[in-house]
């Protein structure tokens, strides 16, 4: 189908957090990789990890035109906010209209997150055909908001199929895979930058691309025990460090980073004995392509409480409430599960079984059959 293509536009949305933009990175690595012509182009918010994510991706990172617009967020709990964001609705609206007439795309995709909202609203509002992707097994309210709006709507787990009804199509969740090894030197290499001795235990910990203070400071707390059988890489998002001494901590055994490239990101899962992250569909999702065992700790009372119920369920992972967690029970789970070599093969066994394999490929299938339909 791609031949026919090679003047057709893609605009893709999603912010704020990193959560709704890496799928859709993954989408257009796979849309560009036989379609040099195709344009494709970014909305996001002017404050999120998306440009920066946008910029490091792949070799087609130059190809992505990024666009940030105003961005407005209805909580659902009061909040003087809720009345000064719904001005940055109407206003992001009207932006959307004029960015969308401007660069009139064939097609609007998007991932989630409330900057994506007022974009789908104007691209209906002008018979643009939309895509919505649902990641998480809980829909969440931007979604909700947006999937009316929908030609398709494309699901990473069966029961979302439910939720959305005759539009839902299971795909999965497009993930992009890194295998490190000895073999081509990237393991050398990576290992040098990162400081990392290889006979010793490495422990990754990342609470998704903004980070998580709740886990920034009990790692914080609990790296003197840690470190004593971890070398420990930390990533804590951009403003997050969980100490002002961290952010200047010099030994390789506990390094604390504000932010990563998604090459070295996806190579430091690939080679950490353990995972500490929070329970985001971006995170599960990488995690089941490389069959990681991991320790995951939900935000307290969020969506990520229902991703994380599935993963017990499924015996893909340990899960812990942020709650009940003290610095020393944190540590002797972890040392509890690095132990325990049988738990974690049958983590890894039933991890990748979490996310249906081939969704970028599919999720491209769908987008070229839309917009290839007159």
């Amino acid at each position: 189908m791609a031949e026919n293509i090679k003047t057709r536009k893609i605009m893709l949305s999603g912010g704020g957090s990193g959560g709704p933009v890496a799928p859709l990175l993954v989408l257009a690595e796979e849309l560009l990789k036989d379609n040099s012509g195709l344009e494709i182009i970014f909305v996001g918010t002017s404050y999120g990890p998306e440009r920066k994510m946008i910029s490091t991706f792949s070799e087609h990172q130059k190809k992505i035109k990024f666009i940030p617009i105003i961005s407005g967020k209805w909580r659902r709990y009061f909040s003087i906010y809720n009345f000064l964001d719904v001005f940055k609705i109407i206003m992001a609206f009207f932006q959307s209209l004029f960015i969308l007439l401007l660069e009139k795309p064939n097609l609007v995709i998007s991932a989630g997150g409330f900057v994506s909202v007022p974009l789908v609203w104007a691209a209906h509002f002008i018979n643009i055909p939309i895509l919505i992707h649902q990641q998480d097994v809980r829909p969440g309210l931007a979604n909700r908001l947006m999937s009316k709006m929908a030609r398709v709507i494309t699901v990473t787990f069966e029961k979302s199929l439910l939720d959305y009804g005759a539009k839902a199509v299971l795909v999965g969740n497009p993930t992009k895979k890194i295998i490190i090894n000895e073999n081509n030197g990237a393991l050398q290499e990576l290992r040098e930058k990162y400081h990392l001795d290889k006979n010793q235990a490495f422990l990754f910990i990342f609470g998704g691309m903004t980070g998580a203070l709740g886990i920034n400071n009990l790692v914080f707390k609990s790296r003197d025990e840690l470190i004593k059988q971890f070398q420990i890489i930390h990533l804590c998002g951009r403003g997050k460090f969980p100490h002002p001494e961290s952010k200047n901590y010099s030994d390789y055994q506990y390094q604390v980073f504000e932010s990563l490239n998604n090459n070295d990101f996806l190579s430091l899962i690939s080679i950490a004995d353990l995972i500490v992250s929070r329970a985001g569909l971006g995170s599960l999702s990488d995690l089941s392509v490389l069959e990681k065992p991991a320790i995951i700790i939900p935000i307290p009372d969020s969506h990520q409480e229902d991703n994380a119920e599935m993963l017990t369920q499924t015996g893909a992972a340990l899960v812990l409430s942020q709650k009940e967690l003290t610095p020393e029970k944190f540590v002797l789970e972890i040392e509890k599960l690095f132990v325990d070599k049988a738990r974690q093969e049958r983590m890894r066994n039933n991890i990748k079984k979490i996310i249906k394999p081939g969704a970028g490929e599919k999720l491209a299938g769908i987008v070229w059959e839309i917009i290839n339909t007159k």
